[in-house]
């Protein structure tokens, strides 16, 4: 049996290094409008792991923001240089959302949700993968993410 490949990132500063170390479950870019709040920019991308995969080094302070569905998130970021590095959904227990860019090698988004949101000048050619709101979670992820969460 061969290893998996772990995946690594890190803040900008270097202060906070993560390993993740199983599969990621699914990677998405969102378009909602506190997405871009919490942002600065047009979209954010997601990579969604469990929290058991999930190793972090480092000091990260936390804050709560808003969401779309009402139940909110806890943003987790470096004390240091401030970069948002992952963030843990009150909907989705036992599972993070990665900021996708802070990957030494960032991953291709397998959906791109609420682009009812997305700012004009953002092309989207893969239309398949565009949901206007949310997706079907059970008819969009893989079925070997399905079976681990």
């Amino acid at each position: 049996m061969t290893k998996k490949k772990e995946l690594r990132g890190k803040c900008g500063c270097g202060n906070v290094k993560y390993t993740i170390k199983n599969e990621p479950l699914f990677t998405q870019a969102c378009h909602c409008k506190d997405c871009k709040i919490s942002t600065g920019s047009s979209f954010v991308i997601h990579t969604m792991v469990l929290e058991k995969d999930l190793e972090v080094k480092g000091d990260v302070a936390s804050m709560e923001l808003p969401t779309g569905s009402g139940k909110g998130v806890n943003a987790y970021f470096c004390i240091i240089c401030g970069v948002y590095v992952f963030c843990k959904y009150n909907i989705s227990p036992g599972r993070i959302a990665i900021r996708t860019q802070t990957l030494e090698d960032p991953i291709t988004p397998q959906a791109h949700i609420f682009v009812k949101d997305k700012d004009p000048w953002i092309e989207i050619n893969d239309k398949k993968i565009c949901y206007d709101k949310f997706y079907d979670r059970d008819k969009t992820w893989p079925k070997k993410s399905l079976d681990r969460i």
